[in-house]
């Protein structure tokens, strides 16, 4: 039996992992991690549990890389701690992965081997054929992958441009021609199944973007994910034709900069580019630069900017700042934020909302419909989405002509069976999410999150105090110190208040009563919760310090 596995990625955006098993032999789609939710408070990012993996991992003979994109490539540090087996991606996305796996000191450890659109690779009993697919950034593949019981197809993120910028396009051929040959199951993309037609074109993107430069009468800020490879040349090709110098400005822009030029996917005219260093030596209507932070990341050379805390660049009057991505749900307080700085300080701010200068990475429905027609599968299952986008693709297939009882809609830790008698779901594996606070992994779970929730919303509330052991007498306070919960002198007698209500409880708890400190301590924590939520509706975190000497 054939088994396939979605680790993460099925019913939410990001956590991309997909598991294929057939005997002895693990291969694994992406590793994808996931920015965190507002209620994960000091989490850094969140990535898949990986046990099963982990219990496997004699048996994992390769992971494969669709594109470089984080929810799809982001916890590849954490997978390889867990399993030792070589790496394959394109070119680009392999130069991204190397700088990852560099910062983790692991790059050494690692078998990378970096593999290109049209070729092969054999892995056990499967065959793999790397599709060249258009996306937001460059060099991604979907996978045709030949099984003991038939052709299976993983369109990786995709959309099907009429316009793609250079030799990007997806490739609808060699999709058509899996089709030709049969395809068991197909598996694609349910990211903008919600949105009718087809995706705007990308030259499109960069007319309005030029148009834009064209008419600026001071510099011109672009801000936008490093790895869209395609719209920094659009950015390039805006600058060469309004008369500007570009400028690349942020460390990951300026690497996915580096990689792309190298590898030949970035075509920048030597006269063209000058450093951040230079800014002041050209007249504001000849400048462009690239930056990052269009999501609002707070240290991102965007944010520093608008704050008035970037070492070169202050935003003024005349300065026009494109903001050429979406906004991703969650981050949109943060982006609105930025703009908000950004018109106070003068600057003229353009985002989706009001202009075409972002187009999606992923299929609208009637491309959606195309890759379904082009395929012909006999099964299907919708991926990457949330589960209403997956069950909204499933629709769509229905309407394409896909029977109702060859469509399955998956979740996370389901297992896809495959043999002779068809595709199924049956059983499931333990799955999660595995939560990355700084160099801690797994180690913050629900009831600390719990415990930060509170204390970000209530605060806390220290008492000390030392009490004599044969007399019972208290020798050291009640002193209480509040952090994050009120201002003494805003609250009048407050906390001196509080601790008449400590000593009371000393009184009661007599000096000959076993376990008294503990006693002591149970009845403080009780007894102030009470008091401050009766007196001013809150019910701060109460940690007691007793000592008995």
């Amino acid at each position: 039996m054939l088994k396939i596995i979605p680790l993460g990625g099925l019913g939410e955006i990001g956590l991309n992992m997909m598991v294929f098993e057939y005997g002895d032999t693990i291969f694994v789609i992406d590793a994808g991690l996931m920015f965190p939710e507002d209620y994960m408070l000091g989490i850094d990012y969140v990535i898949p549990d990986m046990s099963y993996l982990r219990a496997n991992r004699s048996k994992v003979m390769g992971v494969i890389l669709t594109h470089a994109h984080e929810d799809h490539v982001g916890a590849l540090p954490y997978l390889l701690r867990e399993v030792s087996a070589p790496v394959f991606a394109t070119p680009f996305t392999m130069g991204m992965i190397k700088h990852k796996l560099d910062h983790f000191r692991l790059k050494s450890d690692v078998a990378l081997h970096a593999i290109h659109a049209g070729e092969t690779l054999k892995l056990g009993e499967f065959e793999l054929e790397f599709i060249r697919v258009n996306h937001s950034t460059v060099d991604g593949v979907g996978l045709s992958i030949q099984t003991p019981y038939g052709q299976i197809v993983h369109t990786g993120d995709f959309k099907i441009s009429n316009n793609p910028i250079g030799a990007t396009g997806t490739d609808v051929n060699a999709f058509a021609r899996c089709g030709q040959e049969g395809v068991l199951l197909l598996m694609s993309d349910s990211t903008n199944v919600e949105k009718d037609g087809y995706t705007i074109s990308d030259q499109d993107v960069g007319e309005t973007i030029t148009g834009i430069g064209s008419t600026a009468s001071g510099r011109m800020i672009v801000a936008l994910f490093a790895s869209s490879i395609p719209r920094i040349q659009q950015a390039v090709k805006t600058a060469r034709v309004t008369g500007r110098k570009i400028i690349f400005n942020g460390k990951s822009v300026e690497t996915s900069v580096e990689i792309a030029r190298r590898l030949g996917y970035l075509r920048i005219p030597a006269e063209l580019e000058i450093d951040i260093s230079q800014v002041h030596e050209y007249p504001d209507n000849e400048i462009l630069i690239v930056t990052t932070g269009s999501q609002g990341e707070p240290m991102a050379a965007l944010s520093r900017m608008a704050s008035g805390n970037h070492q070169h660049i202050r935003i003024k009057k005349e300065d026009t700042v494109i903001l050429s991505s979406k906004f991703i749900p969650g981050n949109e307080k943060a982006i609105t934020g930025i703009i908000n700085s950004l018109y106070r300080r003068g600057a003229d701010v353009v985002y989706e909302k009001i202009s075409d200068i972002h187009v999606s990475g992923h299929a609208f429905r009637e491309e959606l419909k195309l890759m379904i027609n082009l395929t012909r599968p006999q099964y299907f299952i919708p991926i990457h989405g949330e589960y209403r986008h997956l069950t909204l693709h499933s629709r769509l297939a229905r309407e394409v002509g896909i029977p109702a009882d060859k469509i399955e809609i998956v979740e996370n830790g389901q297992i896809i069976c495959v043999d002779k008698k068809g595709v199924r779901t049956y059983g499931d594996v333990q799955i999660g999410r595995v939560l990355v606070d700084g160099k801690g992994v797994g180690d913050v779970g629900r009831s600390v999150l719990k415990e930060r929730q509170v204390l970000s919303e209530e605060g806390l509330v220290i008492v000390n105090m030392a009490i004599d052991e044969e007399s019972g007498y208290i020798i050291y306070g009640p002193k209480l110190a509040s952090r994050g919960f009120v201002f003494e002198t805003e609250t009048g007698h407050l906390l001196e208040d509080a601790k008449c209500v400590i000593l009371e409880i000393v009184d009661e708890i007599g000096p000959d009563t076993a376990h008294r400190v503990e006693k002591i301590r149970s009845k403080v924590q009780s007894a102030l919760r009470k008091y401050f939520s009766f007196t001013i509706k809150r019910r701060p975190v109460i940690l007691p310090f007793i000592l008995e000497v």
